[in-house]
């Protein structure tokens, strides 16, 4: 399926006559940055002998290219030719891009698809140093520490690291971060947050154990949510904080992988006589973020983002079986056409918002939408049969957007592929924790087919079971050993430690 270089900007744009046209091969005309990369090694690109046979096969590239898409390797054919801030660093991004795009960096070594390698063993090293002590210029993050700690634990099991020689060290530092009140601190001392104890429980999970379960106090986290509950359905981030849909979403997480009760406690904000419980209306309130576009806002009447149609999207799938709650509470098409058009071409990544850049991190929070809603639109399935096909023969639902575009994003432009290692948000920026979890975990989706195989009643609360394994469709672009692993669909952590703690927790009715 090819990538829209967005929709909302083709109908706006018209030809640019003044930009000549890329040629009709695997390689662009030379860059700015090739003719900078030349000057530093003494060449000139108006030598005739500058990119001559002989000289491409001293470049570390020594596979043969197959022909790179012309999608990834030029300027999208429709521009608008009012030069806005917008629309310069948007040019800008693409330039910046291109270069990867089109495997004419000479430091970086490519596969015959002009893919560079997963540099897991580097990107691993990089995950496990951001583990240890950090450097003063951290104390920014001294207020995200359990996020710290879940964006790489879970970066290293997408990697395949083995993650539980951090055990101890995990239950130590969390247990100075809880609160007797309920939940999880940002930092030692600080007020509880929703989207700190999500990540810190989240990391909890992923160590595994049940030392590290029984860190969680259960009682005082269920009274504290019963606390963030709103009247209208949905979830303050903290005591007097504000109340969006991540609170929604993080809530959601928190009450099903922990197995707490539902029912809220008298005297409680969102407390009435008819006993609501902590998900009455919370489907609703999700229902009320959808915006004009199609997209997910934080609240009611704001602006779409993609985090927030994921945290949408993950809190209607733990509510009830997706192809059921996405239907009954969103506007499905809509949301589809503006999860797609925030795929651009030539770069293949995401971007969060209407008329922003592309960004590493959006590989996760927009491209691990549509494992769900692929997931709502098939409906649940056997393996037995051909589950990848609707009642109409012809499409494929789990190709809704282009896998290949953000996998080559992803391996060419968000990889850092320096001594440093680890994934960044684009080529000119620094990689951190942050994008490498998201990058990765975005590159896992892509990677793998999810499929709803089976759920369990009709109303809210439904539990779905899904399959996901290695999509194996064609081009594979990039080589078999550079597939990360599986993660879950909704939870985000390796299915089977998701699996470890609800199984632990069910067995454990009450407190």
């Amino acid at each position: 399926m090819p990538i829209k270089t967005s929709l909302a900007r083709a109908r706006q744009r018209i030809p640019d006559k003044e930009r000549p046209a890329a040629p009709k091969s695997s390689r662009p005309s030379p860059t700015k940055f090739q003719h900078a990369q030349a000057e530093l090694a003494g060449q000139d690109f108006n030598s005739p002998t500058a990119r001559s046979p002989a000289n491409e096969s001293q470049e570390p590239n020594m596979i043969p290219l197959s022909p790179i898409p012309d999608l990834f390797t030029s300027f999208p054919p429709i521009r608008d030719t009012l030069a806005t801030t917008s629309s310069t660093v948007q040019d800008d991004t693409v330039a910046e891009c291109l270069p990867f795009l089109a495997g004419d960096v000479q430091t970086v070594p490519c596969n015959q698809h002009g893919v560079p390698r997963l540099d897991r063993q580097r990107h691993i090293k990089f995950l496990r140093k951001n583990l240890g002590k950090l450097p003063g210029r951290f104390v920014s993050l001294d207020a995200s520490r359990p996020w710290l700690l879940y964006w790489c634990l879970n970066g290293l099991s997408l990697l395949g690291a083995d993650v539980s020689d951090y055990r101890e060290d995990l239950i130590e530092t969390a247990r100075s971060m809880q609160n007797d009140t309920g939940g999880f601190g940002g930092g030692i001392g600080h007020d509880s947050h929703l989207a700190c104890t999500y990540a810190m429980v989240l990391a909890l999970a992923i160590v595994g154990g049940e030392d590290a379960y029984e860190v969680i106090d259960r009682r005082a986290l269920w009274r504290w949510l019963c606390a963030l509950k709103r009247p209208d359905g949905g979830f303050r981030m903290a005591v007097g904080g504000e109340v969006d849909i991540r609170g929604a979403y993080c809530a959601a997480v928190l009450i099903t992988l922990l197995n707490l009760p539902l029912d809220l406690l008298p005297g409680s904000p969102a407390w009435t006589e008819d006993r609501p419980n902590l998900f009455t209306g919370l489907a609703d309130y999700v229902r009320r973020c959808q915006t004009f576009e199609g997209g997910i806002s934080a609240q009611p009447n704001g602006e779409a983002h993609g985090a927030y149609a994921f945290c949408a999207l993950g809190c209607l799938a733990i509510l009830g079986a997706p192809h059921r709650t996405f239907t009954s509470y969103l506007d499905v098409p809509r949301l589809i056409s503006w999860l797609s058009s925030r795929q651009y071409a030539p770069e293949g990544g995401y971007s969060g918002r209407t008329n922003k850049l592309v960004d590493g991190c959006y590989s996760h929070w927009v491209g691990c939408c549509w494992p769900l809603i692929e997931a709502s639109l098939a409906g649940p399935s056997s393996l037995m049969f051909d589950v990848n096909k609707t009642k109409n023969s012809n499409i494929d639902v789990h190709n809704h957007y282009s896998r290949e575009g953000l996998i080559r994003y992803i391996l060419c432009c968000a990889q850092d592929q320096s001594k440093r290692g680890g994934m960044r948000d684009k080529p000119s920026k620094t990689s951190d924790a942050y994008h490498t979890c998201y990058v990765l975990s975005g590159l896992s989706s892509a990677q793998h087919v999810t499929r709803l195989l089976a759920s369990d009643g009709e109303g809210l609360m439904t539990h779905s079971k899904y399959d996901v394994s290695p999509y194996t469709g064609s081009p594979q672009i990039y080589n078999e050993d550079d597939r990360v692993s599986a993660t879950d669909p909704v939870y985000f952590i390796p299915e089977g430690k998701r699996k470890d703690i609800m199984s632990y927790f069910l067995s454990k009715p009450g407190f």
